[in-house]
């Protein structure tokens, strides 16, 4: 039945002034946009004092990981209630797909991050999705998933062979409806690759005017990966995205903008007049960003790697102990972070007391030393403990990124099983429009930079507007009343009143309605 939504504020993702209107919904397509339009034989949604926006669209996700499940509406419904229609998917190297059919390593796909149940091809994909997803997918094709395919996590240049089947799966899946790839270039394997793969790779990309989302080598201001004593590995990570966008010429989506640790914060200036140069020689180079000043890591993040294989004796060696609390107040110091900015997310299910609780807080409960109470958790939790680290960004980071023209909006989370959640998985959409409120921004390019310009930039062609002909996807909200609450990071926005998706109605006032009606998108290859 046709849908009619009468009388609401509508944001049609562009910077226009929102306009009072009604907009007519039939067969998942927005055909009317016009005042007073007829009633009858349609189902009425009363939008009066609501505000009209196309659906949410999250610019970076790994929710691929998470759709091809038995149950796919657990991990999804948290970005449902925060406005979320359509995600783009396969970032940071990984998708759950583009694997070589024949490979021995399909066990390793996702890394040490995540777990596809099926990999195979984009197509596997789709089949394997048709009729169970809640919102629609923009895939990407990760670099580091067809690596692993081919060779695991080996630490070696690609056979011939080998790299000749890279490009071929690659280009397989472009051809089958991927809006590009991605690089991460801090994680295993592609942290392996030399530059002359990398650049083939984002070769194939710009063959098919598909565009290359990179992590970095490095987000913060000393990581692994360049000399220690050099330029700011964070600027320099940003240089080697670039010497790989110039080389090829690929349109490029710096993922994750971050400035990890206080040490990194002076990079903001030199990194932003960086985008600005590259677009005016000509380059197609922009990046996106999360609202909050914390983002999701591990507790061993200043921790040797060395230390966890040591035995349980060893660990306890008055030198062992000595020299690993060197190494860290200095890693702690190098990056401008403290044991104050790590908050628990997951120790152990025998352990929930220390979840939403800093080190530091509770290094003073147990009375213990703040870096004692730090490898009692690391050891806790098998070095596999979760934390929220503190200091990515500032308040004024955050709004000099939010005002800047070339940052669109992400979640960058996961639903987690166990522990606390990420903020991200619940917030981030509506963190920003409460942001805009409290500075008493316009709506409009706040809006477009989780819609229109999010399509924009990665060519969606069929939605991210309230336009006639496209896609009916359509998110409706109070804005005084959205509220978030990120140190209470499992609730749920208020505010988001509808979440149609495709012309489906998916949430009503909260309530999941399972219509299913999200699906893969695939861009046209001409």
């Amino acid at each position: 039945m046709p849908i009619l939504i009468k009388n609401g504020t509508v944001y049609d993702g562009t910077k226009n002034n929102p306009i009072v209107t009604d907009i007519l919904i039939d067969k998942g397509i927005i055909k009317k946009i016009a005042p007073n339009q007829p009633t009858s034989k349609m189902t009425i949604i009363d939008a009066t004092g609501l505000c009209i926006a196309p659906g949410f669209i999250d610019a970076h996700s790994h929710n691929d990981f998470f759709v091809d499940k038995e149950d796919s509406s657990t991990p999804i419904l948290p970005f449902l209630h925060q406005g979320i229609t359509t995600q783009v998917v396969g970032n940071c190297g990984f998708s759950s797909y583009g694997v070589h059919r024949e490979s021995v390593h399909k066990d390793k796909i996702g890394g040490k991050l995540f777990k596809a149940t099926k990999p195979g091809s984009l197509l596997d994909f789709i089949k394997m999705t048709e009729g169970k997803l809640d919102v629609n997918i923009v895939p990407l094709v990760g670099h580091g998933t067809t690596r692993i395919s081919l060779s695991g996590y080996e630490s070696r240049e690609l056979t011939k062979y080998e790299h000749a089947k890279q490009l071929e799966i690659l280009e397989d899946n472009l051809k089958a409806g991927a809006f590009g790839g991605s690089f991460g270039l801090m994680y295993v394997p592609s942290m392996f690759a030399p530059k002359e793969e990398l650049k083939a790779f984002a070769e194939v990309i710009k063959k098919y005017d598909g565009i290359l989302t990179v992590h970095p080598r490095a987000c913060s201001k000393v990581a692994m990966g360049y000399p220690l004593f050099s330029k700011s590995h964070i600027e320099q990570g940003l240089d080697e995205v670039i010497e790989i966008m110039e080389a090829t010429h690929v349109r490029t989506e710096y993922s994750h903008l971050i400035f990890v640790g206080k040490a990194s914060w002076k990079s903001v200036q030199p990194m932003l007049a960086k985008f600005r140069e590259e677009r005016e020689k000509g380059f197609e180079i922009a990046y996106d960003m999360y609202p909050f000043t914390f983002g999701a890591s591990v507790i061993t993040v200043v921790l040797p790697s060395w230390y966890m294989k040591l035995s349980e004796e060893e660990k306890k060696q008055k030198f062992t102990r000595i020299k690993l609390k060197l190494l860290i107040n200095v890693t702690k110091k190098l990056l401008g972070i403290e044991f104050s900015d790590m908050i628990i997310s997951y120790i152990g299910k025998d352990y929930p007391n220390y979840e939403g609780k800093t080190v530091s807080e509770i290094a003073k409960t147990e009375k213990m030393s703040e870096f004692d109470l730090y490898l009692k958790l690391v050891d806790l939790s098998e070095g596999k403990g979760r934390i929220m680290l503190d200091k990515y960004y500032n308040e004024a980071i955050i709004q000099k990124l939010m005002d800047d023209e070339l940052s669109i909006f992400m979640t960058d989370a996961w639903y987690e099983s166990s522990g606390t959640q990420n903020a991200g998985a619940y917030q981030a959409m509506p963190y920003f429009i409460q942001k805009a409120r409290e500075r008493q921004l316009k709506l409009a390019p706040i809006i477009r930079k989780m819609t229109g310009a999010t399509a924009d930039r990665f060519k969606i062609n069929d939605r991210g507007y309230i336009k006639e002909g496209l896609a009916a996807d359509i998110t409706i909200f109070d804005e005084s009343a959205i509220m978030v609450n990120p140190l209470v990071p499992n609730a749920r926005p208020g505010g988001i009143r509808y979440v149609i998706v495709n012309g489906e109605v998916t949430l009503d006032h909260g309530k999941y309605l399972k219509p299913k009606a999200g699906k893969v998108l695939r861009r046209k290859v001409i």
